[in-house]
């Protein structure tokens, strides 16, 4: 039996080339000081990516991590990770699929190797290791896009531009 030419076929195609640590820090300002404490911190984790040509088909994603442990008005520490990634993107149709691609699927490819620098880090800064949990980028990024469109149709039903 003969295998279907699917090779030869145009189609979609999201490959990962390259995962990298692009920088990645970890403050404990207080050290030893903190270590004397009893250990209750209240997290703030904030989480950002950005995306970047760098070729033909060629995208850079950063996906920037940053995790505060506060105790009182004290920051225990400041955990900090930019993992990037470059992915080679062919064969979709329009730049609104390209973009959802780089914005909610890539994102979630990166995501893992963020949550166990995160982990290591503040775990070799004496700590107990901070575990991220899952997120949806691409729920996210639709949240992002619609938020876009919201803002758009406001603006343009308050210059009195009429859409039909």
């Amino acid at each position: 039996m003969a295998e279907p030419e699917t090779a030869s076929l145009p189609g979609r195609q999201v490959l990962l080339q390259r995962v990298f640590l692009k920088d990645c820090s970890l403050e404990v300002p207080l050290a030893p000081q903190i270590f004397s404490r009893p250990w209750t911190p209240v997290l703030d984790v904030q989480i950002n990516s950005s995306i970047s040509g760098i070729g033909e088909q060629l995208f850079q994603i950063i996906l920037s991590v940053t995790v505060t442990a506060k105790l009182g008005e004290d920051t225990g520490f400041l955990a900090e990770v930019h993992q990037g990634g470059i992915f080679l993107v062919t064969g979709f149709e329009n730049e609104a699929e390209i973009q959802a691609v780089l914005g909610g699927y890539c994102p979630n490819q990166i995501f893992p190797f963020v949550r166990e620098a995160i982990a290591e880090l503040t775990q070799r800064g004496s700590f107990p290791p901070v575990l991220l949990q899952p997120i949806n980028f691409e729920g996210l990024y639709q949240e992002h896009v619609a938020k876009q469109l919201s803002a758009a149709a406001k603006e343009a039903s308050g210059s009195g531009v009429v859409l039909q």
